[in-house]
């Protein structure tokens, strides 16, 4: 499973910005919390998106903000990680990187510069299901339009330098080969080729696959997955719906109009399986699990209130009373459900010394079979909901974070009144719909279980280093 945060700033120096609007921007940006903070009252509903589809065949959602003047915008598209080549893991995640290393005729260090001159801010992201390009601008229609036109040309005409992928080749392989170094990767890698395989969100990047990446695959996979039909934009700010309408013109319009994606194929079953994986290190890095659930879920919000009780709700989970406070086998033990286009992976994770790994495993495996049969006590659930509904406003108090929740709504065809009834749907939720929800989707005899490092300790109390091979 990839994810990945990168912004377009170049490898070589590059000149501060242009002293008046950079400045305004950073004001304004500044300002951004406690303006926003009015959304936390609860007696306050959530921002009204609209929603339409562009003449390019984009879709379109947009929340209308007039708090201060700027602009945030993101354009998602079905390209990320999952629709890599199977020979060739991490293709969709360079293309998404080198959009900013050369468009049009600018070249990495010009496009650094215009944006620095026009306050903006442009950036990225990937994941398995999506790529992404996003864009803070000022509203001004000067600043705004130049902004729009760079992003643009970054989206439609990437150039995809040869010496720039060499670079970002190098520099993504040394990196790669660092991180497998630590337990941590190791254990993540293995979680995820044991829990999908086959599946799409089962591939590994590696030296070879990055090694296998040209120049033409980059724009093979441009053309065909940065299409208007396969985009989906977000806007949260200060414009209105006529300026919105262009903005999501200008920014598709030189696309290819393609396809819609296809749907991803669900996960396939998975048997209970154990890997040890050796390393020197004296904390064991333990990962279990299986697929969860996908973003469009009937037990969605059942699950969401489960997994805060059993591991998500931090000091207060079972997890953590169990493990920690009551053993001391693990400073952080947590569980999460990571909804994605089709099953994302629910997970329960904690370090601890490699010889007492069989231990903190028995009381896991314990703690989760009795919250499955059992589920919530009266009060668990009601500082479940307590919690998730009264921080809910907090996750909408800038632009920003406002742009991550229209965006996910929008790339994942979400109702768009999710943010409007979110509350409710917590508010809903009794005991039992989480345990039935629990008992119908979280199978603890098909658990996968990931075990990387704690040799050290184990050799310091005479006991054998970890077995590479998987037990089942």
């Amino acid at each position: 499973m990839t994810a990945t945060l990168t912004s377009f700033a170049p490898a070589t120096p590059r000149q501060a910005p242009a002293p008046t609007p950079g400045a305004r921007f950073a004001l304004l940006a500044g300002l951004a919390l406690a303006t926003f903070l009015g959304l936390a009252a609860p007696a306050r509903a959530a921002p009204q998106i609209q929603h339409w589809s562009a003449s390019t065949g984009a879709r379109v959602y947009f929340v209308e903000s007039r708090s201060l003047p700027l602009v945030d915008i993101q354009v998602d598209f079905a390209a990320g990680a999952a629709y890599d080549p199977p020979a060739k893991a991490g293709l969709a995640q360079l293309a998404q990187a080198l959009l900013g290393a050369g468009a049009g005729g600018l070249d990495e260090q010009t496009i650094a510069e215009r944006e620095a001159d026009l306050g903006a801010r442009l950036g990225g992201g990937i994941d398995d299901d999506r790529a992404s390009l996003s864009l803070r601008s000022l509203s001004t229609a000067a600043e705004r339009d130049a902004a729009l036109d760079l992003a643009a040309t970054l989206l439609a005409q990437p150039t995809f330098p040869a010496e720039i992928l060499e670079r970002e080749r190098q520099r993504t392989i040394a990196a790669l080969r660092e991180a497998l170094t630590q337990p941590a990767t190791l254990a993540a890698r293995q979680f995820s080729a044991a829990v999908y395989a086959d599946h799409p969100y089962g591939r590994q990047v590696t030296p070879e696959s990055l090694g296998a990446i040209t120049r033409d695959d980059l724009v093979d996979f441009h053309r065909r997955h940065y299409a208007a039909a396969r985009a989906s934009v977000a806007i949260v700010g200060d414009v209105d719906r006529t300026t919105a309408e262009r903005i999501a013109v200008r920014l598709t319009e030189a696309l290819p109009r393609g396809e819609a994606a296809a749907a991803l194929p669900p996960p396939a079953p998975i048997d209970a399986a154990t890997f040890r994986i050796p390393h020197p290190s004296a904390q064991a890095h333990i990962l279990l699990g299986q697929p969860g659930m996908a973003r469009e879920d009937a037990d969605y919000f059942a699950l969401l209130v489960g997994n805060y009780v059993l591991g998500g709700g931090g000091f207060v989970s079972r997890l953590t009373k169990e493990v920690r406070e009551k053993r001391g086998f693990a400073y952080s033990v947590y569980s999460y459900l990571s909804p994605q286009q089709v099953a994302g992976p629910f997970q329960i994770g904690l370090q601890t010394r490699g010889s007492q790994t069989e231990e903190a495993l028995a009381v896991v495996h314990d703690t989760l079979a009795r919250f499955i049969a059992d589920g919530p006590t009266a009060e668990e659930l009601q500082a479940a909901k307590d919690n998730l509904i009264n921080g809910f406003g907090l996750r909408l108090d800038s632009n920003a974070k406002l742009l991550d929740y229209v965006a996910v709504i929008g790339f994942y065809r979400l109702a768009l009144d999710w943010l409007d009834t979110y509350p409710q749907q917590v508010a809903g939720v009794d005991a039992a719909a989480v345990r039935a929800a629990w008992q119908r989707r979280i199978h603890p005899q098909q658990l996968v279980t990931v075990i990387a490092g704690g040799d050290s300790d184990r050799a310091a109390n005479g006991e054998p280093a970890a077995a590479q091979a998987p037990e089942r």
